[in-house]
């Protein structure tokens, strides 16, 4: 990757029709985020920070401009392409968790590594590994609806890393979560970014993520205007 840049972005410019007309939603954005950085897309509803968190990940596309994200340039790249990239060198945590109901922590967390066609000894290891990492090894064989929304969280985040992808993208990863399930969430993800580099871009509006992020890009009405290093930045 260029520069060792995870997600090298220039000149993006995101247009929805509104009747006759055309609604810029993301206006001009040039964005580079390097390895291992653990990072916010921050602002308020209506932002931006989704719609550009999608183009990131490819579950949507820019109306214009260069989008390279681990080495892809994903604008250019064809949906199964796509799905390959995300399948492989990515994470994804939603607030909405989007656990399989009918199978348990286990099977949930062990899905992409069927995907990926890993074997079964490989795939238990991770498994057991991603799980450890979370705090969920007495639950291993519970299903979604015996778990709290804390243990679906730390269950959702387990299944993003456990491939222990370059990039993993956070979408209000805390907003159905309690001050303290939120801080242990976030104390988990930290601890994973330094364990195995990781890099974590966040859209979130929510000031308990934003005390753990080393960078905070703010947007408003689809522009980035502000991109500074944190004091939690700096330390490091």
């Amino acid at each position: 990757m260029e520069n060792n840049y995870v997600i090298n972005i220039q000149k993006l410019v995101k247009q929805f029709p509104v009747g006759d007309d055309l609604f810029t939603a993301l206006k001009e954005i040039n964005l580079n985020i390097k390895t291992a950085e653990f990072t916010g897309l921050v602002g308020s509803s209506g932002s931006g920070k989704t719609t550009l968190l999608n183009i990131i990940g490819g579950l949507d596309s820019a109306s214009k401009g260069d989008i390279n994200v681990l080495g892809h340039s994903i604008n250019s790249t064809n949906h199964n392409e796509k799905a390959k990239i995300r399948r492989k060198y990515m994470g994804f945590i939603f607030q909405s968790y989007n656990l399989l109901p009918v199978y348990t922590v286990y099977e949930n967390i062990e899905l992409p590594l069927l995907l990926n066609g890993i074997n079964s000894i490989e795939r238990d290891k991770k498994v057991k590994q991603a799980i450890e990492w979370v705090g969920l090894t007495d639950k291993i064989n519970s299903k979604p609806i015996t778990l709290s929304g804390g243990q679906c969280q730390r269950t959702a985040i387990a299944r993003a890393i456990v491939h222990r992808p370059a990039l993993v993208l956070a979408d209000e990863p805390t907003a159905n979560l309690d001050a303290e399930n939120s801080h242990q969430i976030m104390k988990i993800l930290v601890s994973l970014n330094k364990e195995i580099s990781t890099s974590f871009l966040f859209a979130t509006h929510d000031e308990k993520i934003m005390n753990y992020l080393k960078r905070i890009i703010r947007l408003e009405d689809g522009k980035i205007i502000s991109d500074v290093l944190t004091d939690i930045g700096n330390k490091d």
